[in-house]
């Protein structure tokens, strides 16, 4: 595993010996009590679903992070759940090479998050930053892997296997 300072990018090199940077991110499983997860369908790729995600910002720890970004971006509050588990850092990277900061792909911590009530939290994206055009609870059992973003798929089915001892989609 690679660490690296939230804020900061992480280098590692690629087989050429050449540094590559990856940005500092954070994503969040949400979970309700009788085992659903939330994932969104993204706006600009409307074919993807994914978990809420976003980058950590300079002087901001991941756990701040992922509580910013799940506000942000599907409008539930920090009472609303408990930080339950975390894991990573995981990476990918970006299909295209690199983005326009020059990260090669994404290092990311992902948080399992434990809503209180089994009664999924009215999610209104209308009042959200826009990342997202839908929601759907999925069950982890058979996670839909296939749906996210082909280059975070292996990342998803490692963290599933980590958090919850499943791959996705056919387990």
């Amino acid at each position: 595993m690679h660490g690296s300072l939230a804020g900061t990018p992480a280098r590692t090199q690629d087989p050429c010996g050449m540094k590559k940077r990856y940005r500092p991110n954070v994503a969040a499983i949400l979970q309700r009590p009788n085992g659903l997860v939330l994932i969104a369908q993204r706006s600009d790729y409307p074919e993807s679903w994914q978990f809420p995600q976003g980058g950590v910002d300079r002087d901001e720890s991941s756990e701040e992070a992922v509580r910013r970004e799940i506000e942000e971006e599907v409008g539930i509050a920090p009472e609303a759940y408990t930080i339950a588990a975390q894991s990573g850092p995981h990476r990918y990277d970006f299909p295209g090479g690199f983005d326009r900061r020059g990260h090669a792909g994404q290092e990311q911590v992902y948080f399992l998050c434990r809503l209180h009530e089994d009664e999924p939290p009215a999610i209104d994206l209308a009042k959200t930053c826009g990342e997202f055009t839908a929601v759907r609870w999925v069950p982890v059992a058979g996670f839909p892997v296939h749906l996210a973003p082909p280059m975070k798929q292996a990342v998803y089915r490692e963290v599933l296997q980590l958090l919850f001892d499943v791959g996705g989609d056919s387990d």
